[in-house]
Order: structure tokens, then sequence, then C-alpha cells
């Protein structure tokens, strides 16, 4: 398809079939000679119709400046004063943009200046994104997964790296959502691995991948390791991302004040070890709620996307109860948390998008198990009424229908493998909710596992299911997932497409604005 951007083109060198930025991932230089450089790429991010925010990463102490223009040639651009960029962030900043046009391609620039000689800057970093549009007529299109450098499965020099990211930049989307998983913090990345049928994967690795994070530190480099792939950096550049975050992100099915019971870890306080992982979180992506306002260090947050979409991202992890057999007959906390239960229902009651897409980084009613016991996700098991945190799925699909909101669709990752669930009262224990559909994408970089069981409480039909024989079959074996939201802006239909890196696509499905039960 004809693309609506120019494919950026990077200046970095190449090493093992890749181009790594400047000391790979080490700390940045302190060093005062040279100029400043921002090799480890762009990012924008969390991208409104007039709004936007741009990310970079320095070698050394800088001055961030973004120049926005309408071309490439940077006519008439407008300059953006951005932050001092230190050790304080990892060197990592986030400048904000307002007053932008919308619908409209939009090309920036990021330059660091010597913050002692603001003469002295290194050279430009480009990238673009277009601006959410300001008019029911213009198409959106998006794509969406999850799990990245999971379970071992790293940066494979001897496969072009991450080439899936490759693979989405060519489809031009509008924006990128990130449903969780952004890095594996509890998975070590090994050099290589054996896979069962003899052949050896290989993986670039660091230091901060070659144990569990605890560290501030460590988290920071868990997060620069997908950096070090030239095709993530390309497609940031290229592509803006909305971004939220799950268990990986932290520890494997972490939960709020849980004390670790693993050797691996001599920090044992899971709310410490999140709240390091939160602040790297903050300081390698743009993400507009995790800076200053009222709302400031929260992940959950709506992104308007013009008249035809809300995206409502949503934190199913830093306000849920603990883990457990998941059959209390009351459950206030759930797995949302009331406050952010309360938030959700105001924001789809006052939502006037066509579609509302909710953002959940985890399942529904795919039963997902925290040991032999346990619960991790939603559900658990029991076909019947709902039960500890299904409570509060069902008093929001109740909201949903006695204040008619309409057009609601659930994207969420998470399970390792590519599904489409149909929910239908007809079929369900609770009946008091209208018919929606939850599609299931990913893994992006990480192992594939077989499909999980449904719970039939709200009624779920597995109407496409696509997962792997075996628990974390490798890339080579189960290659990655990615899904695919087209709405169109003539007749408002929105198409779902659940894609295979190798330019399959492996389920459609249309769906069409205000109808119950499609």
């Amino acid at each position: 398809m004809p693309s609506r951007r120019t494919v950026l083109k990077g200046s970095l060198a190449a090493s093992a079939g890749l181009a790594l930025p400047t000391g790979l991932a080490s700390a940045p230089a302190f060093a005062r000679s040279g100029r400043p450089s921002a090799s480890w790429g762009v990012q924008a991010g969390d991208i409104t119709a007039s709004s936007g925010l741009v990310w970079a990463r320095s070698d050394r102490p800088a001055r961030m400046v973004v120049e926005t223009s309408a071309t490439e040639s940077f006519r008439r651009a407008r300059r953006w004063q951005g932050p001092l960029l230190g050790p304080g962030t990892d060197f990592t900043g986030t400048t904000p943009l307002h007053g932008l046009p919308a619908g409209e391609q939009i090309h920036y620039r990021v330059t660091l200046a010597d913050p002692d000689d603001p003469t002295r800057s290194g050279q430009p970093v480009c990238g673009t994104f277009r601006t959410a549009p300001g008019s029911r007529h213009d198409d959106v299109r998006f794509l969406w997964s999850g799990d990245i450098a999971g379970q071992g499965w790293g940066i494979n020099p001897d496969l072009g790296g991450y080439r899936v990211y490759d693979e989405m930049r060519r489809l031009d989307p509008d924006f990128f959502l990130s449903s969780g998983d952004n890095i594996y913090a509890d998975g070590v990345i090994l050099p290589s691995v054996t896979l069962p049928d003899g052949r050896v994967w290989r993986n670039i690795t660091t230091e901060e991948k070659s144990k569990v994070a605890e560290t501030l530190a460590e988290y920071r480099g868990n997060f620069r390791y997908n950096l070090l792939d030239e095709n993530v950096r390309a497609f940031n550049a290229q592509v803006p991302s909305i971004v939220q975050w799950d268990d990986h992100e932290v520890r494997n099915n972490w939960y709020p004040g849980q004390i670790l019971d693993d050797p691996r870890y001599t920090e044992k306080n899971i709310d410490v070890l999140a709240a390091r992982s939160r602040r790297a979180f903050s300081e390698y992506f743009p993400i507009s709620s995790l800076g200053t306002g009222p709302r400031a260090g929260r992940v959950q947050r709506v992104l308007r996307h013009g008249p035809l979409l809300d995206v409502f991202v949503l934190d199913m992890r830093t306000y849920r109860d603990a883990n457990s057999p998941d059959r209390q007959p009351d459950d206030r906390v759930g797995i949302l948390g009331a406050e952010q239960l309360r938030w959700l229902k105001r924001e789809l009651a006052a939502s006037r998008a066509v579609w509302k897409v909710i953002a959940a980084d985890m399942p529904l009613s795919l039963v997902v198990t925290d040991g032999a016991t346990d619960f991790e996700a939603v559900s658990q098991g029991d076909p019947g009424a709902p039960l500890g945190r299904e409570l509060q799925i069902a008093e929001l699909l109740r909201f949903i229908k006695h204040r008619r909101v309409t057009g609601t669709l659930w994207l969420t990752a998470d399970v390792h493998y590519t599904a489409a669930e149909h929910y239908d009262p007809a079929r369900a224990a609770f009946k008091d909710f209208a018919p929606f559909w939850e599609f299931v994408s990913g893994p992006l970089a990480a192992g594939g596992f077989p499909a999980n069981k449904l719970d039939a409480t709200f009624g779920p039909r597995q109407v496409f299911v696509h997962a792997p024989a075996r628990a974390n079959a490798s890339p080579l074996e189960a290659p990655p997932n990615f899904g695919e939201i087209e709405i169109d802006g003539g007749s408002g239909e929105l198409t779902v497409r659940l894609r295979a890196q190798g330019g399959s696509v492996l389920f459609t499905q249309v769906l069409r604005p205000g109808l119950v039960g499609q």
C-alpha cells in the first residue's frame, strides 16, 4: 500500500547485523569532549488531535530541543525547549508538544545541546507522527500487541533482530498500542538457547539482562535492552505509541503488598521493586499521565483519537487485590480497584466516540493461573455467577448496558497466542450486559503458549484461536502475532485483523457501529 510517511533512514553503524547505539547498554559517558548523541533513537507517544510527546535519551548531560514542521525540510519549523537530560532520569527526557494541527503529518527532529555551551549540539535525530483526525470522515488504523523479550528469547542477530517491528512499521499505522509486558524484568537473557530440534538461538545480552532486575539501574537496563534493536528504533521514529504495563515490568504475577519467596531476589518487598520499575517505565516511554498534573504517576488514561475512537488504557496491576482462589462472594477491590472503576465508568459515559477500545493488560475470561490454587487474571474457571474479581467486571458490564454506552470492544495480550472471543448474555451465567467482542494478540518477541481454558460466566465463545501446541515455543516455531484495527471514516465500520509475522492475516472480523450482538 502507498505509505503516508517517508521511510526514515538511520545513520548508526551495523554490528552483528544490527545497528547498536553507541556504548551498547552501558551507562552514558561522562566525558565532556565531543557532542551529545541521541543514538538510542526517538519516540512519540500519546498523540491527540492537537498534542503529543517526544522522547529521547542522551549519552551525557544535555538540553533537549525539539523542532516540528509540516515538511521534511523543516521550513517554518516551530521550536520547543525540552528538559535538561541528566543522571536523575538516566539521561532520558520527554518534551510535550501543543497546538498542533489535527489530522496532519508532523515531522520532528531532536537536537541535544551541551548545557554549558549551547552552540555545541549533537546530530539531529528525526521522527514523524500523524496527529489524530479532526473529522469523522478520516480513517483510523492502529496495531496492538505485547510481550517483548520474554522466556529467554531476546534480540537474535542471526535473524536480524525483532523483524516483526519492521513488518509493523511497513503497515504504516497511525499508532501502536503496547498492551503490557514491554520488558521481562524477571527474565534472564542468555547468550544462546538450544531448541528441541537442536538448532541454537543466539541472543544479544547485557549485564542488566544477566539476572532478575531489582535495582533502579537494572530496571533501566531492561527498558534499554529493546532499544538495542534497530527495527525497534526505526519503528519508534515512525509510529507513535500508547503504552501500558502488566506484570513482567516488575515480576511475574505480582500484586501490591506481596512479599516474595524467590531465592533469586534479595529485595523481597514487591512494592519497593514496583516503585523502581514504575520510575524506569516513566523515564523510557512518552506517557502523558506519568508527568505532572492531577493524575500524575498513573498508567490509566484516555487517549481521544478523533471522533471515531477513544482508547481507555487500564492498569490491572497497581490496584488489584492479592492473587487467590478468587471465589469470594464480595470483592470491593477486584482487579481495577474502586477508584479506577469509578474513573472508567465516568470516562466511558462521557465518551462521544463511535468506538471505545478498552485496552486491558489481562483477558476477561481466559483462565490464567498463579500456582496450584490461585488465579492471576479476572476469571477462575467457575462457570457460574460472578465471584471474586468477576464481580467488578460484572458491575462494569452492567453499567455499560444501562448507560447505553455503545461501540465498546476489549483488546488485550498477556497469554502469548492470538484469539477472538464473542461475549453474549444468552450463553452466560451473568446476563445483565450487552454483547461485545474481546480480541487477543501477542507475543511480539517471547515464547508462545497453548490456549487457556475459557470461563463461561460472561458467555464467551471462542470464534478463533491460533496457539502453539507446547509451552514456550520459540519465535522460530511460533512466529510473532499482532493485531490490526481499521476504522472506515465513511461508514464507521471497524475491521479487526489478527496477524502473524510473515504477512499472513489469520482472522478478520468486521463490526458495524451501533449494532448489538454482532
